[in-house]
């Protein structure tokens, strides 16, 4: 469940009025609530009670401070993507060693920051990133712990951009290979631990099928491996989906027992939380091995929304057009991938009729759109509209495009909202900037 209700015909988050908030700290603005992240997060650890397992939120998905340390103090690990993102981790509190560090092109001074910190793993996407890897680490008298990430060729049937466990695509080592790049690594790399195995095989999954498929084929390997070289985990990774449409009626985040018409076209089990445990347990516990879970959208999807006020409305020949001052810059997934986010008023009219509109952002470009064709209750110029399901890549995708500053974010926990990042001011825009 997420925590974002109407009460008295206003949006709010938690005990807090977002009509309110965004009056006090303007907009565009985004909007997270610490219960939902908590609750999130709770109810996957105890899914998998059952196996000895550690959950590692996928920071790419919303790195704000807050957000991290709040995660942290639940007992959370992280995946991290880049030696930034460590350095937020450790910020926030975080324990490096619950840190796995994924991703293609891991630089020698982020290894070098990682070994230092004492990570609990890099995730190995190549056998070149391997042997650079054992090259650093005896460089600087250290073992690197690795796990290499297996590409099992399953398609998890989402968007192209978020796929990753297709041959075709950049992430991972074949399957046919995983075998034979271990033994090389025990005969060949001294300055590596292998400690375990990877996979990812995309983002935004909605049926237990692609997940049942990639464990299903790869767990004989973690046995073998296990056996060869005395492994102690195997990461699943992460991709579990959340409901974007019709969340806020739904008030569910990720675990539904009536899907979304837009989920129930798929072919498939739907995805609950009791049927993900109940099909993936059985499969993991027998291996004997610690279980790796790098959730990111399922914990921070639906725990946050961007808020935006209507600066003009534009009625053309063809179509009428809510011109909102919030941009593809702020929110960018409707624009890169596509991506539906429910747009409903933060103050609803007892009385609201419904129209039809493109909702479009201040951009200079034809893509700076939020929906299209959408039909949402009637706002005027004024109003606040609440872009919900906006808690996993949003501001961490944000941009300053155009010169617009970074909006500000902000964390709601019960009754209080706190100011978790400052709003940028046209100052900061050319911070670091200098005309020689």
């Amino acid at each position: 469940m997420h925590s974002f209700e109407y009460r008295d015909h206003t949006l709010f988050c938690e005990d807090v009025d977002l009509q309110a908030l965004a009056e006090k700290h303007g907009t565009p603005l985004y909007v997270y609530s610490g219960g939902t992240f908590r609750d999130h997060y709770r109810r996957l650890d105890s899914a998998l009670s059952e196996l000895d397992h550690l959950i590692c939120f996928a920071v790419k998905a919303n790195s704000n401070l807050a957000v991290l340390n709040r995660l942290a103090k639940e007992g959370a690990g992280f995946d991290i993507v880049s030696g930034g993102e460590l350095f937020r981790v450790l910020k926030a509190g975080g324990d490096p060693s619950k840190c796995s560090f994924a991703g293609v092109g891991k630089t020698r001074a982020e290894i070098e920051y990682a070994l230092e910190k004492g990570i609990h793993s890099f995730n190995v996407e190549s056998v070149a990133e391997l042997r650079f890897i054992n090259q650093v680490a005896g460089e600087v008298g250290k073992k690197a712990p690795v796990s290499m990430r297996v590409n099992p060729n399953v398609d998890a049937k989402t968007h192209k951009y978020i796929s990753t466990g297709k041959s075709e695509n950049k992430f991972g080592i074949d399957f046919g290979r995983i075998a034979e790049v271990y033994a090389m690594a025990a005969a060949e790399l001294p300055h590596l631990i292998l400690r375990g195995v990877q996979m990812h095989i995309g983002s935004q999954l909605t049926t237990i099928d692609p997940f049942l498929e990639a464990v299903r084929k790869v767990a004989p390997l973690v046995a073998e491996l296990k056996e060869a070289h005395a492994i102690e985990f195997f990461s699943i990774g992460g991709g579990i989906g959340i409901i974007y449409q019709d969340s806020l009626a739904s008030g569910h985040s990720a675990w539904w027992s009536h899907p979304p018409e837009p989920v129930a076209e798929e072919k498939g089990v739907p995805l609950t939380v009791a049927r993900y445990a109940e099909a993936l347990v059985p499969l993991l516990k027998p291996l004997g091995v610690r279980i790796l879970l790098e959730p990111g959208r399922f914990i921070a999807g639906n725990a946050g929304v961007l808020l935006t006020k209507v600066l003009y409305e534009k009625k053309g020949s063809a179509k009428t057009f809510k011109i909102v001052d919030a941009g593809m810059n702020d929110l960018i997934r409707p624009a890169l991938y596509e991506g539906h986010h429910d747009i409903v008023p933060v103050r609803m009219s007892e009385k609201s009729w419904t129209e039809t509109v493109d909702v479009v952002g201040p951009i200079c470009e034809s893509g700076d759109f939020f929906a299209q064709n959408r039909e949402i209750p009637s706002v005027a110029e004024g109003d606040y509209l609440a872009l919900m399901s906006a808690g996993a890549y949003g501001f961490v995708m944000a941009s300053n495009y155009n010169s617009r500053p970074l909006p500000a974010e902000i964390l709601v926990e019960g009754a209080t909202a706190s100011v978790v990042r400052e709003r940028q001011t046209l100052d900061d825009l050319v911070a670091g900037e200098k005309i020689p």
